[in-house]
């Protein structure tokens, strides 16, 4: 298993919000999460790295004495510490009031990826045989498209597009969906924030994983292209091959 990842300030954001942790808990297990920080709201880089910093260091506390708990168990008792951690410390001051982020974090164990999302930052699957999006976007677009009011196409220019239903943070309790993969080797996981993938498209990331260079100069080459188009967000992604 080999790993990369990248976060950049892009070109117009004063300060980066994303946050970006990898962390290998043992031999075989990779843990990798991505946060958005919410950008219209103050302090986002703080709810960001304060929920990675958190997620992370749960996990690597309770996957050393984890007993009867499934993994997806274990994932979801993270996030939740993550979330009453970002809401209590947006308690504190009014400096904090509002803050929240996204969460989108994955758990590698060999061939079986455990994934846990909450926002809009994106787990992809990717190999010979295309490019799969793994978790779902938890913001209006997309409710908008399950409802059929709005088309995957039309989404990407929609004016809202930015706008999340659910965030680590913002509220007492959060919900968070799970998801299970199974990747083979020479297969990748991608993670990444809704700076890269609102201005790259699925296709174009397909094509620079699978053929624009060798893998660990992969996030470079994607944070560029996003660069390139003028970057209006944070970039933020990271890169597993197994």
């Amino acid at each position: 298993m080999r790993f990369w990842g990248l976060s950049d300030l892009g070109c117009v954001r004063k300060q980066n919000e994303d946050a970006l942790h990898i962390e290998q808990l043992n031999k075989n297990t990779l843990l990798c999460v991505v946060c958005d920080g919410m950008g219209g709201a103050r302090s986002g880089n703080v709810a960001s790295s304060l929920a990675a910093d958190t997620f992370t260091q749960e996990m690597k506390r309770i996957w050393k004495g984890r007993r009867k708990n499934t993994v997806e168990q274990l994932l979801f008792g993270a996030v939740n510490l993550a979330n009453d951690t970002v809401y209590q410390q947006s308690k504190v001051s009014e400096e904090y009031t509002g803050m929240g982020t996204t969460l989108v974090a994955a758990l590698v164990r060999g061939k079986a990826v455990n994934i846990v999302n909450v926002g809009d930052s994106r787990a992809y699957s990717i190999s010979a045989e295309g490019i799969h999006q793994i978790t779902v976007d938890h913001s209006v677009v997309q409710m908008m498209i399950q409802r059929g009011e709005l088309s995957a196409d039309r989404a990407k220019r929609y004016p809202g597009k930015n706008y999340i239903t659910r965030a680590i943070g913002t509220e007492e309790t959060v919900t968070c969906d799970g998801f299970i993969a199974q990747l083979q080797k020479g297969e990748y996981l991608l993670l990444c924030s809704d700076g890269l993938t609102n201005v790259v498209s699925d296709q174009e990331i397909l094509f620079e994983v699978l053929h624009g260079g060798t893998p660990d100069t992969c996030c470079a080459r994607l944070i560029e292209i996003a660069r390139h188009r003028g970057a209006p967000d944070n970039v933020t992604c990271a890169l597993i091959m197994l």
